[in-house]
Formats: C-alpha cells, sequence, structure tokens
C-alpha cells in the first residue's frame, strides 16, 4: 500500500486521549450496571457482551505492556497477564483495573518516544491514540448492547475517522480486503457537518491515500462524497451504521462507494 503520505492531522493530541481513555472505560462500566453479560453485542456478531469486556480490557492491557516497553518491531505473542475476573460479578472491576493500568503506562511514557506500530505514526502516541478509540467504540457497542443511545463527543469523533483513514492503508495483515482498494485516481470524500472534518481519499493503482482538506483544497470536487455528523461518520467507517441511514448522505459514483465500505471493514 502507498505509505508516502503523511499522517493525518491529529485535532485533539495525546493528553487529550490519555484523559479520553479514561473517561470511555468510566462510560463502558456505566453500562455495565445490571446487564445481563450473557446479551449479544450488536456491533460484534457472534460476541456476548462479556465478551466484549474481555476483548476491550484485554487490549488495554496488551497496549500498556507494549508501551512500557517500548517495542521496536512486532511482539512475537500478544500474551500478556489478564488477572481475569474469578466471579461473575467482576468484570466491571476488571475494566477499570485495565484502564488504571492504561493510565499508569501513559503517565510512565513520552508520547514522542519512537516505537513501533503497525499504522502510519511510529511513535508511542499512536498507540494512545488507537487505545482510545478501540475503547469509545466499544464503549457504544456496549451501550446499544443494553438499550442505550451512545453519544459521542464531535471533537473526539472527527479525530477518530481521522485516525481510521491514516491507518487504514496499514491494516492489510488484519483486515485483508483492504489491498482491493486500489483504483485510478478516483476520489471519494468524507465530511463532517458539525465540525471541520473534511478528507479526500485517493485510490490510486498501488493503494489509496487520506488527505485532510482545508482552505482552497476543501473546495475540490470528488466522484464520490460522504456526508454526516462526525459521531455518525466514526460509526459509519467502523461498521456501526449502514450508510444507507437517514443520517447520512451519499453522492456520487455508486460503484465507488460499494467498493469502499465491501472492503474498508476494519
Amino acid at each position: 500500500m502507498n505509505s508516502s503520505h503523511p499522517v493525518g492531522r491529529a485535532a485533539v493530541g495525546p493528553a487529550v486521549h490519555r484523559a479520553a481513555v479514561a473517561t470511555e472505560t468510566a462510560a463502558f462500566v456505566a453500562a455495565l450496571d445490571g446487564a445481563d453479560l450473557s446479551v449479544p453485542v450488536p456491533g460484534c456478531p457472534e460476541w456476548t457482551l462479556r465478551d466484549l469486556v474481555r476483548h476491550t480490557g484485554s487490549v488495554q492491557r496488551l497496549f500498556s505492556v507494549l508501551l512500557r516497553r517500548l517495542v521496536q518491531e512486532p511482539p512475537r505473542s500478544r500474551e500478556v497477564e489478564l488477572d481475569l475476573p474469578t466471579a461473575e460479578d467482576g468484570w466491571a472491576d476488571w475494566l477499570s483495573a485495565s484502564a488504571a493500568e492504561a493510565s499508569d503506562a501513559f503517565a510512565a511514557t513520552d508520547p514522542d518516544a519512537p516505537m513501533w506500530a503497525w499504522g502510519v505514526d511510529q511513535h508511542a502516541r499512536f498507540w494512545m491514540r488507537r487505545m482510545l478509540f478501540e475503547t469509545l467504540v466499544h464503549r457504544t457497542d456496549a451501550e446499544r448492547a443494553v438499550g442505550r443511545r451512545p453519544v459521542i463527543d464531535p471533537a473526539l469523533a472527527t479525530d477518530g475517522v481521522d485516525e481510521f483513514l491514516a491507518n487504514l492503508p496499514f491494516a492489510t495483515s488484519f483486515a485483508p480486503h483492504v489491498a482491493r482498494l486500489r483504483g485510478k485516481d478516483e476520489t471519494l470524500r468524507f465530511r463532517c457537518t458539525d465540525t471541520d472534518g473534511d478528507w479526500l481519499v485517493r485510490l490510486r493503482p498501488d493503494g489509496f491515500v487520506a488527505e485532510p482538506r482545508t482552505g482552497d483544497a476543501a473546495a475540490e470536487s470528488a466522484d464520490a462524497g460522504v456526508r454526516g455528523t462526525a459521531a455518525d461518520l466514526l460509526l459509519l467507517v467502523y461498521g456501526r451504521l449502514d450508510r444507507g441511514a437517514d443520517t447520512v448522505e451519499t453522492t456520487g459514483d455508486e460503484e465507488l462507494l460499494t467498493r469502499w465500505f465491501t472492503n474498508s471493514a476494519f
């Protein structure tokens, strides 16, 4: 995939990412209060709420280990000490403890420290940002599973769309269909209706790149377009919202839109 283009803008920085991991985890934990952990999760087929909690906390603990070690190459194993709860009513506390481990790792790590990352930004801040959106999206999954309507901060949602588009070209190791996102300079534009989030995705013969649009560049036309609130676009790119939803507007080349959403599953 084409990796020559720099990462998209980070609308918020590592300090905000770190604080938001704690806030998002607390909201996730609140959704577990009185919940049946065996209920299915709409955004994660075949997962129960218990599976979702275990996954999210495990990822937080894994990322914390990577940060503490400042790994310089892909880890050979993803096995870490999970200290899983022994009782069914211990999952909420366990998830809170996972976030506390992440907070400790953040406090001990310079976000600008060079380290290996699977995405474009080869610094510790990559994992802080990645952990936030892993937690945030799964928080919305948990809330939907228990019948709540998720609310997402627009600034965080905008940053989440940016993070997703910037890293997607590098996700082929676990999302192999991304390699099919090639073209002959076709363009797909994503625009937020409630923030200044605006990106142009250009499909090339060797892959694709997503470029934030600002100033005069924002007037550039595209072959297809997707518009919605930042929160809806974030849920859309993560497959939690269908592109036919009333809250999302799509225009232009239908084949290009179909190709993108069929192959960009994260």
